[in-house]
C-alpha cells in the first residue's frame, strides 16, 4: 500500500477516535462540574437532630476535646456544695483563683513540653530556684531587675535541659530528673545560711498575689472586652472558613456560644466585685493565656511544635529544625516556672528553702494532663492548664471547707482524677485511630 493511501485510512480512524474522546470525556466534565458539599456544612441546617448526629460522630470518633474536664468541673461543683452548702460563693472562686495563677502558669509551660511527646520533671526545682535567685540578689539589686534575673535564671535552665536533650541525646525524662535534684540542691545552696527570705515592702512580687483592682469597673471592663474579643474572633474564623468553603459556624451559633460565654464572664466578675475585686494574679494568668495560644496556634512556630510531637522525622524532612523546637520549648517551659515560682513566692510571703517542693510538680503535670493535653504528643491547647487547674484547686478547696485537707485525702483524690484523665486520653486517640482520624 502507498504512502498516499495509508495516510488517507488513518485520517477517518484518527477522527472517529477523537470523536469518541470526546463524547466520554463531555459527561466526565459535566461531572466534574458538580459541586461536592462537605456533610458538616450540612449540619447546623438540621437543627437539633444535626448537632446531637455531630456530637455522637466525635465521641465514636475519639473527638471529646474538653468535653469530660468541663463535665468535671461541673461535678466538683455540684458535690461540694452538696456537702458543704457555701462551696459556690465568691470568697471560694476568689481564693481558687488565688492559688491557682502561679501552678497554671507553671502547667502552660509543661503543655508545651508535652505536646513534644516529652516531660520537664524540674519544673518545681525551676521555680524554687527563680524565687530564691530573685529574693537573693534583690538585697542588692532594685526589684524589677532582681525579677528578671529571677526569671532569666529559669530561661538558662531550660536551654540547658533543652540542649542535653535535643543535642547530646539524653532523654528528656533523665535530664529533667536530674534537674528535680540538683537545682534543688542549688536553692538551698543560693540561700545560704537563711532559711527564709520575707518579700520586702513594695516589690512587685508582693502584689502578684495581694493586689486587687478594686473599682468595680475593672472585673466587668475586663469580662465585656474579653466577650467581645472572642466574639469577634468567632466571627473571623467562621468567616474565613467559610470564604474556604470549609465547615464553619454559623451566625445563630456564635451568638449563642458569645452568650453562654458572657454569663460566665459576668458572674465572675460580679462574684470578684463582692469580694476585693479583680485579682491581679488572674490578669497576669490569662494575659499569659492569650499569648502562648496565639503563638500555639497562630503562628509557624506553633504549628511546628504541633509537627514535631506528631512524628519527628516527618517533621525534620519538612525542613523544621527539630533540635532547636525542643530547645526553645524547654526554655519556654523554664521561663514559666520562675514566673510561677515568682507567684509562689508571693502567695507564701516570700522565699524559702522549700518553695516549689512537695506537690507543686503534681499539680503543674497533672493540671495539664486533666484539661486535656495528651501525654502522647501533639495534641492539647494551653487552656488545657487553666481547666486543669481550675479542677485541682476546687478539689483542694472543697476538702478544706469539708474539713478532709490532709495530703494524704488530696494526693489520693487529685491521683484518681489523674488517672482517670491519662485514661480518656488513651482511649480517646486508640479511637481516633480506628476511625482512621489519628
Amino acid at each position: 500500500m502507498s504512502e498516499t493511501s495509508k495516510t488517507s485510512a488513518e485520517v477517518p480512524a484518527q477522527a472517529k477516535a477523537t470523536e469518541t474522546t470526546e463524547t466520554t470525556e463531555a459527561p466526565v466534565a459535566a461531572a466534574g462540574a458538580v459541586k461536592v458539599v462537605d456533610p458538616r456544612l450540612l449540619v447546623r441546617e438540621q437543627g437539633f437532630k444535626g448537632y446531637w448526629t455531630e456530637f455522637k460522630r466525635k465521641v465514636r470518633s475519639g473527638e471529646i476535646g474538653s468535653l469530660p474536664v468541663v463535665v468535671g468541673l461541673i461535678i466538683i461543683g455540684i458535690v461540694f456544695q452538696l456537702e458543704t452548702g457555701n462551696f459556690l460563693t465568691s470568697y471560694n472562686l476568689d481564693q481558687i483563683t488565688l492559688y491557682a495563677a502561679g501552678p497554671g502558669i507553671m502547667a502552660v509551660g509543661i503543655v508545651f513540653v508535652l505536646l513534644l511527646g516529652e516531660i520537664d520533671l524540674a519544673v518545681g526545682s525551676v521555680a524554687g530556684l527563680a524565687g530564691a535567685v530573685w529574693a537573693v540578689v534583690g538585697t542588692d539589686l532594685p526589684d524589677g531587675l532582681a525579677i528578671v534575673v529571677g526569671i532569666l535564671s529559669g530561661t538558662l535552665i531550660g536551654a540547658f535541659h533543652g540542649i542535653v536533650f535535643a543535642k547530646i541525646g539524653v532523654p528528656a525524662f533523665v535530664v529533667t530528673l536530674a534537674g528535680f535534684l540538683g537545682w534543688a540542691g542549688l536553692q538551698t545552696w543560693v540561700m545560704g545560711d537563711k532559711s527564709t527570705i520575707t518579700t520586702p515592702l513594695g516589690s512587685f512580687v508582693r502584689d502578684l498575689t495581694s493586689y486587687y483592682f478594686a473599682d468595680v469597673a475593672a472585673a466587668y471592663g475586663l469580662a465585656v472586652f474579653v466577650i467581645v474579643a472572642f466574639y469577634l474572633a468567632q466571627l473571623r474564623d467562621s468567616g474565613r472558613r467559610k470564604a474556604a468553603e470549609l465547615p464553619h459556624r454559623p451566625q445563630s451559633e456564635i451568638i449563642l456560644r458569645t452568650a453562654l460565654l458572657a454569663v460566665l464572664c459576668l458572674l465572675a466578675a460580679y462574684a470578684f466585685n463582692q469580694e476585693q475585686g479583680l485579682p491581679l494574679s488572674l490578669v497576669i494568668f490569662l494575659a499569659i493565656l492569650v499569648i502562648t495560644d496565639f503563638v500555639l496556634r497562630r503562628t509557624t512556630y506553633g504549628r511546628q511544635i504541633f509537627a514535631v510531637g506528631g512524628g519527628i522525622e516527618a517533621a525534620r524532612r519538612a525542613g523544621i529544625n527539630v533540635s532547636w523546637i525542643r530547645i526553645s520549648v524547654f526554655m519556654i517551659s523554664g521561663t514559666l516556672g520562675a514566673v510561677g515560682g515568682l507567684f509562689l513566692a508571693s502567695a507564701t510571703g516570700g522565699a524559702d528553702r522549700s518553695l516549689g517542693g512537695g506537690n507543686q510538680l503534681m499539680m503543674c503535670i497533672a493540671a495539664a494532663v486533666i484539661g486535656g493535653t495528651s501525654l502522647f504528643g501533639g495534641r492539647g491547647k494551653v487552656w488545657s492548664a487553666l481547666l486543669g487547674i481550675l479542677v485541682i484547686q476546687s478539689i483542694v478547696q472543697g476538702l478544706n471547707q469539708m474539713n478532709l485537707s490532709s495530703n494524704a485525702i488530696q494526693y489520693m483524690i487529685t491521683g484518681g482524677v489523674l488517672l482517670i484523665a491519662v485514661i480518656i486520653d488513651s482511649v480517646s486517640r486508640k479511637t481516633q485511630k480506628t476511625a482512621g482520624r489519628a
